[in-house]
């Protein structure tokens, strides 16, 4: 990773998350507690949740390893729930069922590589313009 997707990273990584909400908002039947369930929040810096389409996209993926959806908090963060059982099957997968970021590398999103192509663009167009303005430019 370059040193601007660090600085980024680190930032995401490192804000705290509302750990008092979630704790609150879902509470467990007993059925829940006693049988044998694993539990995991998904989170999404990039607002991943919050369009119907993408999240069904999702889901769907989740659902391979036999996560099932118990709560959509915001378009960041949504709670999964999964038979123990289900683990049998995670060595066939092409992800990690365990994971607890979505996308995995928030990079790989198109509008993030988007973004960061037309600042680039804009800052090399603007820094040529300036050289043309000052009479420097070849």
């Amino acid at each position: 990773m370059g040193l601007i997707q660090n600085m980024w990273w680190v930032g995401v990584m490192s804000a705290p998350p509302n750990n008092k909400e979630e704790e609150t908002m879902t509470t467990y039947s007993g059925d829940d507690l006693k049988g044998d369930w694993e539990f995991k929040i998904l989170r999404s810096q990039l607002g991943s949740f919050g369009k119907r389409e993408r999240l069904q996209v999702i889901l769907e993926e989740e659902a391979l390893a036999g996560w099932k959806l118990v709560e959509k908090f915001d378009a960041q963060r949504i709670r999964l729930k999964r038979p123990s059982s289900a683990k049998a099957r995670d060595g066939d997968l092409k992800f990690d069922p365990y994971r607890t970021l979505y996308p995995e590398n928030p990079f790989a999103s198109p509008a993030v590589l988007v973004a960061v192509g037309a600042a680039i663009a804009s800052i090399g167009a603007g820094f040529a313009v300036f050289m043309i303005n000052q009479g420097t430019w070849p």
